[in-house]
């Protein structure tokens, strides 16, 4: 019997163009995994990067992919906190 995969469709949100990837993982994969994954994938440094729902409810990636997909859905934002306050 094989592990059951997640589909999540992750936009870049600070894009004007909004680009995605879509990607399938197992339901047990911890989602800091999928995090670091989507931030390498759009360039980003993973750790001042945070996940997002379309709503903008922030997402605790200490959960596994599986919990987050029926928590959340599959169609998430990533967010580089870089963008956001800066130095004075």
């Amino acid at each position: 019997m094989g592990d059951s995969k997640v589909k999540f469709k992750i936009t870049l949100a600070s894009d004007p163009k909004l680009p995605f990837r879509v990607m399938n993982v197992p339901q047990k994969a911890p989602f800091t995994a999928v995090l670091k994954y989507a931030a390498e994938e759009f360039k980003v440094p993973s750790q001042t990067s945070a996940i997002i729902t379309n709503d903008g409810v922030g997402i605790n990636p200490a959960q596994s992919a599986g919990d987050i997909f029926l928590k959340h859905g599959g169609d998430l934002r990533l967010i580089p906190r870089d963008r956001v306050g800066g130095k004075c």
